[in-house]
Formats: structure tokens, sequence, C-alpha cells
């Protein structure tokens, strides 16, 4: 089967400076890939250059023709004088059937926020309207930047078994940007380190142990893999629970 994209030598450049040098990436069906690395790595450049926002400088990015993205935001601004609801944000700009709406808020978690004001959403509840939002149109390739910022570590891991939970019922790849390797790392199946160009990639226990990755991140990344290990030992035991 091929994959889903592929990036071949892709380089970008942004206000006169190379962001990314040389990427080559690409993601299979249903398959969790996660992209790491320090402020300012390309992380978010790289995924706007996947969804067409951003036009490389060089190299090649083939996407699977009438490929269906489902894009989840670093942030949205939402302005407190405006009163828009949740259910009638998800009708924006095209209105969503009833059905659907219920279809997306319930695999996103966020069961009875439909009458809500998106101004009065919580960190986390913000996030899985997103997600909702973003689960739209059935997509094949879930791509989420930064999804848990602004959330705490038990948050954002609920968030992450979230969408583990998404990849299994609905069957589509996810690319997501994240900092927190200690976090993800039970619910990647790949993890890519990025600063400007693809320092190390692989199973997220061989990244968290790469000097490369180390580097970056320092030493203290131990504690990742005694997490993904516990984790990972954990959910084998105990197959049928997930995190809250």
């Amino acid at each position: 089967m091929s994959p889903l994209f592929q990036t071949k030598d892709l380089s970008v450049r942004l206000d006169g400076q190379i962001v990314l040098a040389h990427v080559a990436l690409s993601i299979e069906p249903g398959e969790i890939v996660t992209i790491v690395g320090p402020n300012g790595s390309g992380k978010s450049t790289l995924l706007r250059t996947i969804i067409g926002a951003i036009s490389p400088e060089s190299g090649t990015l083939n996407v699977r023709p009438g490929l269906k993205i489902g894009y989840v935001p670093q942030k949205l601004h939402i302005d407190p004088t405006l009163p828009v609801t949740v259910r009638r944000f998800l009708s924006l700009p095209v209105k969503v059937a009833s059905d659907e709406a219920d279809r997306v808020l319930a695999l996103a978690g966020a069961d009875g926020l439909s009458g809500k004001q998106m101004s009065d959403l919580s960190g986390g509840q913000l996030q899985r309207v997103l997600l909702a939002r973003a689960l739209l149109g059935k997509p094949e390739l879930l791509i989420l930047d930064e999804a848990t910022q602004g959330l705490d570590q038990r948050g954002s891991a609920a968030f992450y078994q979230l969408i583990a939970d998404i990849r299994d019922d609905v069957g589509c790849a996810v690319l997501m940007v994240s900092h927190e390797l200690h976090v993800v790392m039970a619910s990647s199946d790949r993890v890519v380190c990025l600063n400007g160009h693809i320092c190390c990639e692989g199973h997220p226990a061989h990244v968290a142990s790469a000097p490369e990755y180390r580097a970056l991140f320092g030493t203290g990344t131990g504690g990742a893999l005694a997490l993904y290990r516990h984790e990972h030992d954990h959910n084998h035991d105990h197959p049928n629970e997930t995190a809250e």
C-alpha cells in the first residue's frame, strides 16, 4: 500500500532563511507518527507545507490524490464578545447535519458540549471541539499541531490516548507535533526528531535513547523511556484499560 504522502529532499525557506533542509518523510495508512523538536525547529512549518499552506523551495511533496486531511491547529482565538455555540462552530462555513455533529463530538469525547458557548470552554474542552471539527468528513490523515498546548501532563496524556483510540476506531493515520515525548511515547508508532532537518527517527524508545535526541533535550530522557516502558507493560497486562 502506498504512503498517504511522501517528501523527498524537501527544503523550505521563510523570510530568507532555510527553515527545513532535505527532509524525507512519509506516513502509512493507520500509522501514528509524532514529530518532536525544540522551538524553532520547523515542526509547524513542516505540517503547513504538507497541507499546502507553504510552498517548498526545493524537493518534492507527493500527496495521495483525493487524500482527506483533518487539521487541528495549535491554538484558536475566540472573540468572547461573539456568541457562537459549539454546534454553530461545527457548521462554519458549511452546515453540518445534526447526526454528523453528534458523531464527531462523541468521537472526540465532547458529548454534551453542543449548546455551550465556544468562549466558555476550558482548554481541554476547546481542544476536543477542534478535534471534532477535524473529524468532519472522515479524514484519512489527522494532523495535529501542538494540540495539547496549555494542558497539564494528565490532560495531555488523556488527549493523546483519545487520539490513539480514534485511530483504532476510525482507521485514520495521525501526524502530530509535540514537545512532550514522555507523554506521547505510548501512543506513537514512530517518532521523528526534527531540528531544521531530521536528526533521528524510529520507534519511540529508540529515539528517546538516541544521542541526537539527548543532544537537543538533555540527558533527562530516562524518565521518558521509563514511562514508556511502564505504559507499555501496563497496557499489555491490562489491555482493556485506557487512560482517563
